[in-house]
């Protein structure tokens, strides 16, 4: 994590800080952390928890943000994400108010991530969080079958290493077949083939895979389970990551 900060603001602990969040799956830790109050802006794309969102006004998406909106809510703190939000966005905001850069890609990660914002945001409830975090039961639920996760249709993209998800998908037991490409490479229907995986999975985010493109890529691939699976459940990586376990359970059950 990395503090952009033009105030030097970083290690002081603000009471009622009023708080701008760019991530989908922070803003949604924040409250579950008991920040509802404090929370001041949001993305479009910060939809959980569905009961108290609707409250929180929107500052834009998180590669477009209306930075005139947020100067305008006079955040203390906002906060951001290194793949999520644009790099000239954040220039931007930082010149004005310390921005909390996350760069998320393991359990540990979040696990400092939470921490940290409980040093600055003096009312965050993030020890039980932290504890529930490290309790997680996720290894081991497959057995070294080998998956593609498709995030993009056209052209279509792939997740290799060094993401959040690359680390699920190996902490959960499956073997990544583009996991020698860095990132989201796009790949070609070949190398899909090429890879022969046990698994596709058909993300539904940022892409929406839906019903209709089962049997485009099973037609590709006949050997092949395809298969839709809830992206949030392999990319958000904040208090939803708790539901991962009895989801990858379910879906191993689904998979046989």
């Amino acid at each position: 994590m990395t503090w952009l900060d033009p105030n030097n603001l970083r290690k002081t602990s603000i009471k009622r800080a009023k708080i701008v969040c760019l991530v989908p799956s922070l803003t949604e830790l924040l409250l579950d952390g008991g920040l509802l109050g404090q929370v001041v802006g949001r993305t479009k794309f910060c939809v959980h928890p569905k009961k108290l969102i609707k409250t929180i006004p929107v500052v834009g998406g998180t590669k477009n943000v209306n930075t005139q909106k947020l100067f305008s809510l006079q955040p203390d703190l906002v906060i951001a994400n290194k793949e999520e939000n644009t790099q000239s966005d954040i220039e931007v905001i930082s010149q004005y108010v310390p921005v909390y850069l996350t760069d998320i890609k393991t359990l540990d990660d979040i696990i400092v991530c939470i921490k940290e914002l409980m040093v600055y945001i003096s009312e965050f409830k993030g020890a039980d969080i932290v504890n529930e975090i490290k309790g997680l039961s996720i290894d081991g639920i497959f057995s070294s079958e080998k998956v593609a996760y498709l995030i993009w249709n056209d052209p279509i993209m792939v997740v290799g290493n060094d993401t959040f998800i690359h680390y699920l998908l190996t902490k959960a037991g499956l073997k990544n077949v583009f996991s020698e490409i860095n990132r989201y490479p796009e790949v070609s229907q070949r190398d899909l083939i090429d890879k022969n995986p046990d698994y596709l999975f058909l993300s539904s985010e940022p892409y929406p895979f839906k019903a209709g493109h089962l049997k485009h890529y099973e037609e590709i691939l006949p050997h092949t389970k395809v298969i839709l699976v809830d992206g949030e459940m392999f990319s958000w990586y904040g208090t939803r990551i708790l539901k991962a376990p009895d989801y990858f359970l379910q879906l191993k059950k689904t998979l046989c």
